[in-house]
């Protein structure tokens, strides 16, 4: 991947932030900006050179994963290696992340005689793009899921618990070549289901039950996320209903997905359907959000979502209906955004099946 370009990108917007380098430990944006996939590192970016640093654990990692840039290997606090490194390169005002940086590491820095600059959200604008080889990374989680999904639905039957069927779902995307799973997979069957992010239990599955089934797969540090809802023999008819609703509001919000789009115009689009089936009070969250090197980021779709869909994002368009006593239907893909239209990334389909 092009971090160099990464980089080059955010040395950008120095101007208009009034700095002259920018320091994270975010590991999402070290990730993003280095290479690097391990569980710590730091990143400062200046204007004439870029330092990254670690701890001992790391420092063979590091030299493969991170060639392009000055490596540190520190052994004391973090903050007194950074203040270092952003001497070393000369930088006088440093932009931070204040939703990532602790207090107590802002202090040092502070102490160490480094001007501060907070700033939000500045990589995570730039990951809202995605390269062809992100794109490819999180098909590839999501072939992982479909993969996945398909081996257990023919699994599934009466006596099995939540339980058991989480369990198989994230071993099938193991075996499937993911890496691990993107979230705590969702497996609920019938009153359960009206939990938006139920925990798996030992409930066992019974004839009549909806089955909600929330899986993600990760590979090379990329997520997909995706949700089906089927029916373990014939539903009650009031369930047949709520899930027709939800699979029109969710056809409604990924036709409404492309380039340029407001983030609120998609949820209210998915929304609409919704309220017009007498269900409004049922749809409890937001229609979705940015899939990436995080499982939730931007863009968001919402409806105080004001931000512009840019081209080659991906997001989840995930409507769901939830009916205390009665059950809930989700029904997730991911889809990427393009000029004039969005592609749905998942194949697993979206009609009711019923088992």
């Amino acid at each position: 991947m092009d971090h160099a370009g990464r980089r080059a990108r955010l040395l950008q917007r120095f101007d208009d932030l009034g700095v002259d380098a920018f320091c994270t430990g975010h590991l999402p944006n070290v990730r993003y900006l280095s290479g690097f996939s391990g569980s710590n590192g730091h990143l400062v970016v200046g204007v004439r050179a870029g330092v990254f640093l670690t701890d001992g654990r790391y420092t063979d990692q590091a030299r493969r994963e991170v060639a392009d840039l000055d490596r540190v290997t520190y052994a004391g606090p973090p903050a007194a290696a950074m203040a270092q490194a952003i001497g070393r390169i000369g930088a006088a005002r440093v932009a931070f992340e204040p939703e990532h940086l602790t207090y107590q590491a802002w202090a040092d820095l502070a102490d160490a005689g480094v001007e501060l600059v907070a700033v939000r959200g500045v990589v995570e604008a730039l990951r809202e793009t995605k390269d062809a080889e992100e794109i490819g990374l999180i098909q590839m989680a999501q072939d992982a899921a479909d993969q996945a999904f398909e081996s257990i639905v023919a699994k599934l039957d009466e006596g099995v618990t939540e339980r058991e069927v989480a369990i198989e779902l994230e071993a099938a995307m193991r075996r499937a070549g993911a890496d691990g799973v993107a979230f705590d997979t969702i497996v609920a069957f019938g009153p359960d289901g009206a939990e938006p992010h139920h925990r798996p239990t030992d409930r066992p599955l019974a004839p009549g039950d909806l089955v909600t089934m929330d899986l993600g797969a990760l590979v090379q540090g990329y997520h997909s996320d995706m949700t089906r809802t089927v029916a373990f023999g014939q539903p009650e008819a009031r369930l047949r209903e709520v899930y027709e609703a939800v699979r029109r509001a969710q056809r409604a919000g990924v036709d409404a997905v492309r380039a340029g789009v407001a983030g609120r115009h998609v949820d209210r689009a998915a929304r609409d359907q919704i309220r017009q089936a007498g269900l409004g009070d049922g749809f409890v969250h937001p229609l979705g959000h940015g899939v990436g090197l995080e499982i939730h980021e931007g863009p968001w779709l919402r409806a105080t979502a004001d931000g512009l869909l840019p081209e080659r994002s991906v997001v989840t368009v995930e409507p769901g209906v939830y009916l205390p006593g009665l059950g809930g239907v989700r029904i997730e893909d991911m889809v990427e955004v393009l000029d004039g239209h969005g592609r749905v990334l998942a194949r697993a389909p979206k009609d009711l099946v019923i088992l």
